[in-house]
């Protein structure tokens, strides 16, 4: 079963938010074009505590994009994002929900970012969706949305590792940073990552 997963497509990510990724506004209506080609629409939703260890305010004396140690890993320090029930967590209003089965939650710990959809970044707690996917008999994984450098590209990294075959679409997702992403999608393609267009669908 070929399933879409639409990484992170909310407020605070799009132009106007708290963490906006310039110029992702274009690719809401390609991700609305791509969900009716595909059995299964999955969505993942950054949906942290106001007290996130991640959030630069949390932290005396930072400012957001410093980096620190956090729990013996290195941690960006970010802007306050996706607040759980908050405007900026919710889904951007331009992006069509009608065919998305499941909403996979993640960073919800406070003590820990997560930027992938299947694990937290230290790989410690499972969000379940791989079983779910594997339930679903799903195999083809192709991904879109926010941002290509970090939830999009570590969501794709933990599918690889679990066994997944994936593909990215290039233009229905977009990076913070489009230098460091030029060698992200080299290192993709050597895990076996497929880059592919919205058109070859």
């Amino acid at each position: 079963m070929r399933t879409l997963i639409i990484v992170d497509v909310q407020n605070d990510f799009l132009p106007g938010g708290s963490l906006p990724v310039p110029g992702s506004e274009g690719i809401i209506p390609i991700i609305n074009r791509l969900q009716d080609k595909f059995e299964l629409v999955i969505a993942t939703q950054d949906w942290h505590p106001s007290n996130h260890m991640s959030f630069a305010s949390n932290h005396k004396g930072r400012k957001p994009f410093d980096e620190i140690i956090l729990n013996g890993m290195k941690q960006i320090l970010w802007p306050d994002h996706c607040i759980q029930e908050t405007k900026g967590a919710d889904f951007h209003p331009d992006l069509s929900a009608k065919n998305i089965e499941a909403i996979i939650r993640k960073g919800m710990d406070p003590g820990i970012d997560s930027y992938s959809g299947f694990y937290d970044n230290g790989h410690k707690k499972n969000t379940g969706l791989a079983g779910y996917l594997r339930e679903k008999k799903s195999n083809t994984l192709y991904f879109c949305g926010l941002a290509a450098d970090f939830c999009v590209q570590y969501t794709i990294k933990d599918a690889i590792n679990e066994g997944f075959s994936a593909k990215l679409i290039s233009d229905a997702t977009w990076p913070l940073n489009k230098i460091e992403f030029m060698s992200i999608e080299k290192e993709l393609l050597k895990m076996g990552v497929e880059m592919v267009k919205s058109s070859q669908i």
